[in-house]
């Protein structure tokens, strides 16, 4: 009797061995497939350990590495300092990026690279400087990363008539630097010398060729309204409030007018106020007895 139950304490202990050996490989299972999960989810990536501001250099020194959700990461990124920390010929960043910002080929120069502000342009693009002053460039307000309205004032001839006018010669147009500076961060209001804008091959042409016949103006525009609004010439006739000739709309100017395209050609323009001419004549009625009879007379001076 005692050795029967010898045999089933026996049996039951090595009941209870299996199933721990079950839950603890179920266990270290899961966990194993956790972090397989987790490990494909996850990525390491260079960020910057300091502020990085327009044209610092890349060193070991300013970079650490952390992990981040791959999905949630940009394209671009770095997995390791290959190619991101050249010694001899460093990377330096043509964008200021913020500490703890993931670093991006598209913010730096290429191999012993420089700041160069033609590094920041899309293929299709051009850099022009036009000149501003402390009116013509808003007072300084205008800073790298901001869009400007351009106006041009010039004189023209229409017939006899000579006499100023001014058209907005291009809209939403990206500054991409003030004077020598191209760093976005820049919000210190300066009055500037000159300032750099973005344009394509055919802007950047009429921005030459309007230095040359006129005087160029900034207008400070909100930078997330990318709207561009039909625009009109404005002459000394319009110098008043609500005012609006349309005297340069017309194709006997000199010069080519402007054509609102046909999203805007049911705008409302508004005009000045011109005083009606009083009539010519009056109606006279004439009654004999029961019946009545008008006439039309011509009026006289004071009638």
């Amino acid at each position: 009797m005692p050795q029967n139950r010898s045999l089933i304490v026996l049996g039951f202990a090595i009941l209870l061995g299996l199933a721990a050996v079950f839950i603890a490989n179920s266990y270290l299972s899961g966990v194993e497939e956790q972090t397989e999960t987790v490990d494909k989810t996850m990525v390491r990536v260079a960020v910057a350990r300091v502020p990085l501001e327009y044209g610092t250099a890349v060193t070991n020194e300013n970079i650490r590495f952390v992990t981040l959700p791959r999905a949630s990461l940009p394209a671009g990124t770095f997995a390791s300092t290959k190619g991101l920390v050249v010694p001899g010929a460093p990377r330096v960043a043509l964008r200021p990026i913020e500490v703890n910002e993931p670093i991006m080929q598209s913010k730096l120069s290429g191999e012993g690279g420089r700041a160069s502000i033609s590094a920041l342009l899309p293929e299709d693009k051009r850099a022009v400087a036009v000149r501003v002053g402390d009116v013509s460039g808003v007072a300084g307000f205008v800073l790298p990363g901001d869009s400007v309205d351009i106006f041009i004032t010039r004189q023209v001839t229409d017939g006899d008539r000579s006499e100023q006018v001014t058209d907005v010669l291009l809209q939403n147009v990206k500054v991409i630097a003030i004077d020598q500076n191209a760093n976005d961060n820049a919000n210190e209001p300066k009055v500037s010398k000159t300032a750099t804008l973005e344009v394509d091959q055919v802007d950047a042409q009429k921005l030459v060729l309007g230095e040359k016949v006129g005087s160029l103006s900034l207008a400070l525009r909100n930078v997330a309204n990318q709207e561009t609004d039909a625009v009109q010439t404005v002459s000394i006739d319009d110098l008043q409030d609500g005012a609006y000739s349309g005297r340069y709309r017309s194709s006997s100017a000199s010069y080519a007018s402007y054509s609102p395209t046909p999203a805007y050609r049911g705008r409302r323009i508004v005009r000045r106020p011109v005083t009606p001419k009083p009539p010519t004549t009056a109606t006279v009625q004439i009654v004999r007895g029961t019946g009545s009879t008008n006439y039309e007379v011509k009026r006289h001076a004071g009638f």
